[in-house]
Parts: C-alpha cells; sequence; structure tokens
C-alpha cells in the first residue's frame, strides 16, 4: 500500500483513539524492500516489526523467493539491518519446513548469535494438497514439516536454550507451555481449548472465522454492511469457536499433554487417531514429544516463578543433566535405546550425528 498509507493511517489513530487509549503498532514483513524512509517511519511511531527469516542462505532460500523465483535472504539482511541502524525494536518470525526441520541448532544460533533475535517465533508449515476447503484424511505437501521434525527441532532448540540463553532470549512457544505449567490459560488461540478470536479482515472489508479459513465456508460478512462487533459474536462464529473443543478425538482428550495442546490448530487435524477416529493433529507426534521432554524443567521453572526466583535458575540444574546425558551417549551403541529416553534406537536419534 506505500508508505503514504501507513503514515495517514497513524494520522486517523490520533484522530479518533480515546483520551487514555494506547495504540501499538507492529507489521510482520520479509524485509525486502525496507528503506531508510520506512525505518525512520517505523521508529517514529514505535512500530514493532516482525523479519520472517527462515535461517542462513541455503535455508531461507529454499523456500522464500520472489515473484519471480529470485533468491531473497540478501534483501532479507538488508533490511533488518537498517532495522538496526535506526534502532527499531523487532523480532524474528522463521518458518519450519521440510528444508529447515533438520537443522534446528543451526537456525537457532543464526538467529541468536547473527541476527541478534532476542524474541523469536517457529512456526510449523503445514499447507494441505487441497486447498479449496478443509477436509478430513487429506495430506500435505512436500514442503511441510512432519510432526516428528518438528518435535525434534524445538527439543533441540530447547536444550540449548536451557543450558544457557533462559532470560536472554525469549522463544515464543518455550513462554507459552511455562504459562500452561503455571495453570494459566494457554496465550496462543492454536493451544487454547476453544478459538475464534483471531478473525481475518480482508482488504474491502470481508471478514472471516480465521486467518486460517480465508474460505467461502467460513464468511461472516462485510463490515461495510454489518458492524464488525456483530459479526464477531455472531452465533456462527461462537459455533466456530466451539467446534475446536466439541470435536476433539476421545484419544487427545486422555492424553498427558492436553492441558497445554488441546489438540493444536484445527487447520491441521487433518489424520485418524490410532483407533480409527478422525481429527488427529498432523503435529500430534511432534507435540507430544516436545512437551513431555519439557515437562521437568518447566516443573523447575514454575516452582522458581511461584518462589520469587528468576527461572534462568534453572540452567545450572539442565547443565548438570546434560553433562550425565553426555556421559550416557558415549557409551551408547548404535541399535541401544537412545538414553535420552525417546524410545527411539540411538542410531535414529541422537547418535545420527555421531
Amino acid at each position: 500500500m506505500g508508505l503514504d498509507f501507513f503514515r495517514q493511517a497513524i494520522e486517523l489513530q490520533k484522530q479518533h483513539k480515546h483520551p487514555g487509549m494506547t495504540i501499538n503498532n507492529t507489521l510482520q514483513t520479509n524485509g525486502v524492500i525496507l528503506d531508510d524512509d520506512w525505518c525512520r517511519f517505523f521508529k517514529d511511531h514505535n512500530f514493532l516489526i516482525g523479519i520472517s527469516i527462515d535461517g542462513p542462505t541455503e535455508l531461507h532460500d529454499a523456500y522464500r523467493v520472489d515473484k519471480s523465483g529470485h533468491a531473497t535472504f540478501d534483501r532479507t539482511m538488508a533490511g533488518l539491518e537498517r532495522l538496526k541502524k535506526h534502532r527499531v525494536e523487532f523480532n524474528t518470525l522463521t518458518c519450519v519446513h521440510a528444508a529447515n526441520g533438520d537443522h534446528s541448532l543451526e537456525v537457532y544460533r543464526f538467529l541468536r548469535d547473527e541476527v541478534q533475535s532476542r524474541y523469536m517465533q517457529f512456526i510449523p508449515v503445514v499447507v494441505r494438497d487441497n486447498e479449496t476447503g478443509f477436509q478430513e484424511g487429506e495430506t500435505v505437501t512436500k514442503h511441510s514439516v512432519t510432526g516428528q521434525q518438528y518435535g525434534d527441532f524445538l527439543n533441540a532448540i530447547f536444550d540449548e536454550w536451557g543450558q544457557r540463553d533462559v532470560g536472554k532470549v525469549f522463544v515464543q512457544i518455550f513462554d507459552v507451555a511455562l504459562g500452561a505449567w503455571l495453570g494459566q490459560r494457554p496465550s496462543l488461540c492454536i493451544f487454547d481449548e476453544a478459538c475464534g478470536m483471531a478473525l481475518a479482515l480482508e482488504h474491502n472489508g470481508d471478514l472471516y472465522s480465521c486467518d486460517h479459513f480465508v474460505e467461502p465456508g467460513h464468511y461472516l460478512g462485510n463490515i461495510n454492511q454489518d458492524a464488525l462487533v456483530t459479526l464477531v459474536v455472531s452465533e456462527r462464529q461462537r459455533q466456530f469457536g466451539l467446534a475446536k473443543r466439541n470435536t476433539l478425538p476421545g484419544y487427545c482428550q486422555e492424553c498427558e499433554v492436553r492441558f497445554i495442546c488441546n489438540g493444536g490448530c484445527p487447520k491441521n487435524r487433518i489424520l485418524h487417531t490410532p483407533d480409527g477416529e478422525p481429527g488427529l493433529n498432523w503435529l500430534c507426534e511432534g507435540y507430544k514429544n516436545f512437551f513431555n521432554h519439557v515437562d521437568p524443567v518447566m516443573k523447575l521453572m514454575a516452582a522458581e516463578l511461584v518462589a520469587g526466583r528468576p527461572p534462568a535458575n534453572i540452567m545450572f540444574t539442565v547443565a548438570k543433566k546434560d553433562a550425565k546425558l553426555q556421559q550416557k551417549l558415549a557409551t551408547a551403541r548404535r541399535n541401544d535405546p537412545c538414553p535420552c529416553g525417546s524410545g527411539r534406537k540411538f542410531k535414529h536419534c541422537h547418535g545420527w550425528q555421531r
């Protein structure tokens, strides 16, 4: 829409905000067209900028290409450097997909050390083969991440983060998990028991139930004809949100990590449970692996917070635990169960890199 559009938006905010109201502006971008004018504007109006970057050059450029098929990594990094030059606050959004799903520590260390990101999101790419509407039993495209990949990706990053970066680097899914272990309601809609509060508004005023369901079956109306609040609280939207809870398979209802997972995002519930019930999340294996993996540390972190102590204290405990694990890994044989407790053979788990 161009910079003038956003300047006008800021002026309209100033005209229409109520006394005592604070307006926070955020913008998500791949950074490829950021210049000094954009960055000065962001700084002047305190924008928080999300930069989409999927890792070092070859991992980022695997799928992040422009309309002509040209790589975007260099342009994204140039835009990021301009944000830093103008001291614009930023965080990073990394899509986890088939190309970078097996390179978790390379991605994390790149973001931490080279990009110098202190706030990270790792979003799993799950794209259905049939994009015309949601159907049970669908498969996904070849560039989607698998459940096992995503779980292993998060586990490896969590282990390194737990050893050295707690309190210095903030990873969205780790923060959400800690909240759940403290008994709080999940702050991400994908992990909430019900959904329906993340609607999608198109440029022409069309409103849809969710940004993952911008399709005819989930069209709520147009705000040029009906008041936004009327559409948001409509019975149709209420039923959309409750369907997430009401269609949760029995297999998930009995799961030990349901309190944090709640079946994940409905858009990814395209598998069948072991007993044949529809509605299992494509990422179930990964979520179950990750949330069980972090359980001991999350309990310790939650206890530290409840006691009024910094959760970063757990880095000492994690370091001791890792030292013991490394001793066991050093003597493990290829076909032994992996000492980490994953249930897989050593050669298919920690042993594949040795």
